[in-house]
């Protein structure tokens, strides 16, 4: 039987099937989830694997409800969540596979081309409210936001705003997609998306964390080499007894020729 990948919202419990593996969350790890599964399954004729995303909270939650075998996070568990499968009686087991470099966009036609940390926080907290205020146009500013069940939105909160509050009413978009899609058709928008999904449909500003000495580009190469300040691992979350099931694909992912696949897909490898 030809083997595919299969997106779709993933309801039932574990599968009980070996060959069939089910990964499911973040957002910003769906393309690197997606090409591994269909080179892994290439490889192994006899394994099926499901990818879904839906952010890394929710992720999570499908492994402590049992329905998932795999959570991809872009954000370290909590400790409320290490409880509930603790209750459960379960034991979990992490892999990181890959970082990843977040980019700050705006639209192609904005002039800014780069900000400073503290000009990002101000402008994600709500002190900024115009781009003349940066050097840009006399533009009011439209900040997008990954919705709060992401490890995206929780990792630039934590990275970037120094765990302030992001401004109230914020734009708060479901996926990744939605972030480039609004950046792309507003000219007055900013957002923030992993590496992988950039495009000429926007443009990456260059950020600095040394207010405003030296402003890096988001690139593999300069995330890989700590130039690029914001960079986080991805994690795949799983629970000891499904070991057995989901340790061929992450051993896949972590092996040369899977490293080499993380780098293609726009990651930051871990070896």
């Amino acid at each position: 039987m030809k083997k595919r990948i299969l997106l779709l919202i993933v309801v039932a419990g574990i599968s009980s099937h070996a060959g069939a593996q089910k990964i499911k969350g973040s957002d910003t790890m769906l393309p690197l989830s997606q090409r591994a599964a269909e080179i892994f399954m290439k490889a192994n004729p006899d394994r099926t694997v499901t990818v879904t995303g839906g952010g890394s909270g929710v992720g999570i939650a499908a492994l402590i409800e049992g329905t998932t075998d795999l959570a991809q996070s872009s954000r370290e568990i909590k400790f409320d969540e290490k409880k509930k499968l603790r209750e459960k009686g379960e034991v979990l087991r992490q892999a990181i596979v890959a970082h990843d470099a977040l980019a700050v966009i705006v639209h192609p036609e904005n002039p800014v081309s780069e900000l400073t940390r503290e000009q990002l926080e101000g402008i994600f907290t709500g002190k900024i409210k115009n781009w003349k205020e940066v050097g840009g146009d006399d533009r009011k500013i439209v900040p997008y936001a990954r919705e709060t069940s992401s490890g995206t939105h929780e990792f630039f909160k934590e990275s970037v705003l120094r765990n302030k509050s992001y401004l109230n009413g914020i734009m708060s978009m479901p996926a990744t997609g939605a972030i480039m899609q609004s950046v792309a058709q507003t000219r007055g928008a900013i957002g923030y998306v992993g590496l992988a999904y950039l495009n000429d449909g926007v443009k990456a500003l260059r950020v600095s964390y040394d207010g405003g000495k030296s402003h890096v580009a988001p690139s593999i190469a300069a995330a890989k080499g700590g130039e690029y300040p914001i960079v986080r691992p991805l994690y795949y979350y799983y629970v000891e007894r499904a070991a057995g099931k989901v340790q061929p694909f992450i051993d896949f992912l972590l092996s040369v020729k899977g490293q080499e696949m993380v780098s293609d897909v726009g990651f930051v490898t871990v070896k």
